[in-house]
């Protein structure tokens, strides 16, 4: 059986990747990237594939039985397309089985809803493949708000406009590991599964990352419409709305949603506290 993992380059792929290897073997694994110079250090055959290139993908694809393919970072209409060149060039190399990298997310009222909608809008497309399906709706990350520790201990403070809502967050260790078992495991097929684990609020998570940074934060809640100006400030206009977006979101309980976490990956999904004090261990 071969398996071929998109977007093998970054951060999830490359942990998809690595936790098929040990289920499988690496000689049933393929990685494909943009540029596939930097997966080589993978261990597994690597192949190229850009998204915007369908023929990229009818290459790529060939003498595949399953693939995953890690959503897109693209504007929101431009990666539907893209995503299709995956699914078309599928179909077309008689791959049994696709399993899509979704999220978890507000489909309305929010400026991170087009993103969520997009997501949404492949998700059909992949139920509508006439292939084997798996959706995976991911939570968010927690690793940037640890690779961001050092900004928040200048600043004093964790501050956004998520207010109390709380928020089911993962890591991209847990997925790797959830996306590999879905892969693996046909009695999963044709479901759609919430990838999170315990929702909690922004105060729980700064209470959490004192507890094993040995930190002082302290949580502050500011409006939308203020956080997003500080966002747009930061990081520019597209990034900083959609950052504020995803946090208006957790202020509307979009990112508190019941777990399947366990019923797709054979375990329990680990407690935050368990998954700061990995990350912190992993990155001394």
């Amino acid at each position: 059986m071969k398996i071929a993992v998109t977007s093998a380059s970054g951060k999830l792929g490359a942990s998809i990747v690595k936790h098929l290897v040990r289920l499988i073997g690496k000689d049933n694994v393929i990685g494909i990237a943009r540029t596939p110079e930097k997966a080589k250090h993978l261990g597994v055959e690597i192949r190229k594939g850009d998204y915007n290139n369908r023929e990229d993908f009818n290459s790529a694809l060939k003498g595949v039985d399953k693939v995953l393919l890690v959503s897109g970072m693209d504007e929101p209409q431009k990666r539907i397309e893209q995503h299709r060149n995956v699914i078309e060039a599928a179909k077309n190399n008689g791959v049994q089985k696709i399993v899509y990298t979704s999220i978890v997310g507000s489909e309305t009222g929010t400026a991170f809803s087009p993103v969520v909608n997009s997501n949404r809008q492949t998700e059909e497309d992949v139920r509508n493949s006439g292939l084997q399906w798996i959706i995976g709706r991911n939570g968010i990350y927690i690793e940037p708000d640890l690779e961001y520790v050092d900004t928040y201990v200048k600043e004093g403070e964790i501050r956004n406009c998520a207010a109390d809502g709380k928020c089911g967050y993962t890591s991209r260790e847990e997925l790797g590991f959830a996306y590999a078992q879905m892969l693996y495991n046909d009695k999963l097929n044709n479901q759609t599964y919430n990838l999170l684990g315990e929702a909690i609020t922004q105060t729980q998570l700064a209470e959490y990352i004192n507890e094993v940074y040995k930190t002082d934060l302290k949580y502050t809640s500011v409006g939308v419409d203020e956080y997003k100006q500080e966002r747009q400030e930061a990081l520019g206009e597209f990034m900083g709305t959609v950052i504020a977006g995803i946090y208006e979101g957790i202020k509307n309980g979009a990112n508190e949603v019941p777990s399947d976490f366990e019923s797709a990956a054979g375990r329990s999904h680990k407690a935050p506290l368990e998954m700061i004090t990995d990350y912190y261990q992993t990155h001394q």
